[in-house]
């Protein structure tokens, strides 16, 4: 059994992609098999997944990148949205020469496979996981309130927009601290969660701020009838994102199955950390079917 209270020792990056502006992109391989693809969210690394990669890596090949500016990838000079993010990936697979490859995207790293669906279809894609994400954030004017709730929206304009400000004014790290600190559970150890914060201040704070906009003004509705692969949506019946609107994304996902990690199965917002052994054994079982 892995043991949640510690930190992952994350492995060292395998290889360098240079995207086609410019940015430089690390990525983590293990294992040998079909090729499964994660992609972490907002402010975080592929550190993340290191308990995925010791685990699923006995099945698949097991990628994970550090999307540009995260983890060990430098700050780029542009390409702050998620399409650029989406197409990133896309050019990773293309350099590692996978024609089809499982995805599973948590987070951010949802939207951001939401994107390559829109931009390039599902011919690469072989089976899907989503993993806690809202299909759109923004709470639009006039919105009604049963929208609000299956499409997971959890900021105004103006909320964003402050929320920007102080991610990259001079208190940001201890804004950040706090709003990581409100998507893990009340049990999480002392030193997983300084771990947490420390992968998460590795992106420098005016590329999260503005990655933040561009990430929650997104609304990916529309594309969710469009996806034509087998497909897992989780969502946390303790996550500060509503496990409605994951089941909303299940309803609207042709092919979907559903599962909600609960309280005891790390059901906050990082259940591959707080609980890997359930939740690699969920992913397990969806990916051999």
């Amino acid at each position: 059994m892995i043991d949640a209270r510690r930190a992952p020792e994350p492995m060292a990056i395998s290889g360098w992609m240079t995207t086609s502006d410019g940015a430089r992109v690390p990525y983590r391989i293990k294992g040998e098999g079909p090729p499964l693809l994660m992609i972490h969210g907002w402010s975080q690394s592929g550190a993340m997944f290191q308990h995925q990669l010791d685990t699923l890596s006995d099945r698949y090949r097991v990628i994970v990148p550090d999307l540009r500016g995260h983890g060990q990838s430098p700050a780029p000079a542009g390409g702050l949205r998620i399409s650029r993010l989406a197409r990133d990936i896309h050019e990773l697979l293309a350099i590692l020469g996978i024609e089809r490859a499982a995805l599973l995207g948590w987070s951010m790293g949802v939207s951001v496979i939401l994107s390559f669906i829109d931009l390039f279809g599902t011919d690469q894609i072989d089976r899907l996981v989503l993993v806690d994400q809202p299909s759109s954030l923004m709470i639009a004017s006039g919105m009604p309130e049963q929208e609000r709730v299956t499409s997971g929206a959890l900021f105004g304009f103006g909320e964003l927009g402050d929320l920007a400000a102080s991610l990259s004014g001079p208190a940001g790290e201890e804004v950040r601290a706090g709003f990581v600190r409100g998507m893990v559970s009340p049990a999480i150890s002392d030193e997983l969660l300084d771990w947490i914060l420390k992968e998460n201040a590795r992106t420098a704070p005016d590329l999260a701020a503005r990655l933040l906009v561009n990430h929650c003004m997104q609304d990916w509705r529309d594309v969710l009838r469009r996806i034509d692969r087998p497909t897992l949506v989780t969502g946390g019946a303790v996550s500060h994102v509503d496990p409605r609107s994951q089941r909303f994304l299940h309803e609207q996902i042709p092919q979907s199955r559903y599962y909600e990690f609960g309280a005891d199965e790390g059901g906050a917002h990082f259940p591959f950390l707080e609980a890997p052994d359930r939740f690699n054994d969920v992913i397990s079982s969806f990916l051999v079917e």
